[in-house]
């Protein structure tokens, strides 16, 4: 730990009021002294004043931040205002202290600070055999939603011939799909993937059944659709949502006589293959509207498979960023341990409409513009960084900062917002500027009810 004071009588008194066993205190009572000390001693905990000369307070954690932005912060100042205490925060302080200070709370924040810095150590050493348990033929996650899914994968496998995956976009409908393959008796056999939504209409028949020559203009050849060369594996249809009514009559007569028939050919020939359809769209009401045949929707879901959303399972984003903060580094070729507490916050309070595509390519963003060992909220896209995203200003609720650690203010913010919209989750969401399902999430998180009290523990 390192302790930045000019006011060397304060700097003893920190440094005796915070010595114990095990924890080794390092001071300074020049800024740029301690900012030394923090590049030499890669500290887990800085202490440092607000006012001090040449460098102030809040220029020193900006240094530290670009340092290293999962160095704990803590600012102490005697002219406490909440502009200064919102900025600060805003820039990564841990917490931030009003002088006089009692020692005893003192004792209290920085105590907590050591622990949770310990707790990511133990966390960090522990990441990766966290995320072998926790990763099924490719998917990543622990939560019970996928844990059923990833049971209901492995009962599934042996049997099919046809299966239905629903899901929105960027859920891992092709992750599943590979992994019932993998886990299937065609394991050995080609896995071939159409995406039904960027085939030619004209064209479609002819990809999916082939073609025997002169069946058309420009057809000089015999040539093998994707459902004989998926003979004896799996042929993945992604988006079948989008395939024409004339072709899911005949791919329906594939299904059920297991053959299929070349255009313009007057034969047919026998197939073998496991057939997987996957959709973001709702089919019933494609079937309704007469865009989906209503025989072949049954014929694909006798079993079906659905993909759940990225905020329906919020507590596997911790897992998930792990897996892919550690997937970028090494692409990258960065050493990179992982995400900041700001960084972890902004991620938090996402919705995620994108779903774990959309976290993919937000950490595969962030890693490439990072230039510590730490992601930082400015690593992460401009989206997700916006005025109102990762933080709300508590003048506005009416919350100081000097009472409370940095979870403690965010609990009190959520607390007010509730209050201050009589209980209306959707007006509270408002206040606080972040979407209803982060809202719910932070409820949960800080034990609150539906109308923002204490729930009982």
């Amino acid at each position: 730990m390192v302790i930045i004071d000019d006011n060397l009588g304060s700097l003893e008194m920190l440094s005796s009021a915070l010595s114990r066993e095990g924890l080794e205190i390092l001071t300074a009572s020049d800024p740029n002294e301690g900012l030394d000390l923090v590049y030499a001693k890669h500290p887990a905990i800085v202490l440092t004043d607000l006012v001090m000369p040449d460098l102030s307070g809040l220029q020193v954690l900006e240094r530290i931040m670009e340092f290293d932005p999962a160095i704990d912060v803590v600012l102490m100042t005697a002219h406490y205002t909440t502009e200064t205490a919102v900025e600060a925060i805003k820039k990564g302080a841990a917490d931030y202290l009003n002088k006089p200070i009692s020692i005893a709370l003192l004792r209290e924040r920085i105590g907590k600070l050591a622990v949770e810095a310990e707790r990511r150590q133990r966390t960090l050493a522990l990441d990766d055999e966290m995320l072998a348990a926790s990763e099924f033929e490719g998917i990543v996650g622990r939560s019970p939603l996928m844990w059923d899914l990833f049971s209901k994968i492995r009962r599934i496998a042996p049997h099919y011939r046809a299966v239905l995956i629903t899901g929105e976009t960027g859920t891992g409908k092709d992750l599943a799909a590979q992994a019932l393959h993998r886990l299937s008796p065609a394991a050995t056999g080609r896995y071939v993937v159409l995406n039904c939504s960027a085939v030619v209409e004209t064209l479609f028949e002819s990809e999916l059944f082939g073609h025997v020559r002169g069946s058309f203009t420009g057809a000089t050849s015999d040539k093998m659709g994707l459902i004989e060369h998926s003979h004896g594996g799996t042929l993945f249809l992604d988006e079948i949502g989008d395939m024409p009514l004339a072709t899911q009559s005949k791919l329906l007569r594939v299904l059920q006589n297991q053959e299929v028939q070349r255009v313009g050919s007057l034969s047919s020939r026998k197939v073998d293959l496991r057939v997987i359809a996957a959709t973001n769209h709702d089919l019933r009401t494609a079937i309704a509207e007469k865009r989906f045949r209503e025989d072949l929707y049954y014929r694909l879901s006798m079993v079906e498979i659905r993909m759940p959303r990225l905020e329906e399972r919020k507590e596997d984003l911790p897992l998930l960023e792990r897996h892919f903060v550690a997937r970028f580094a090494a692409q990258y070729k960065k050493e990179i341990r992982g995400l900041s507490h700001r960084a972890r916050m902004a991620l938090a309070m996402h919705s995620w409409p994108g779903n774990v595509r959309e976290l993919e390519n937000v950490l595969g963003h962030a890693c490439m513009m990072a230039m510590a060992e730490t992601v930082d909220i400015q690593d992460l896209p401009a989206s997700l960084r916006a005025p109102g995203q990762a933080e709300t200003p508590p003048a506005a609720l009416g919350v100081g900062l000097e009472h409370g650690a940095l979870e403690e203010q965010e609990r009190q913010l959520v607390q007010r917002a509730m209050e201050s919209a009589g209980g209306n989750q959707s007006e509270a969401a408002r206040i606080l500027r972040i979407g209803r399902d982060a809202l719910r999430y932070k409820l949960k998180k800080y034990n609150l009810d539906a109308g923002g009290r204490g729930a009982a523990r």
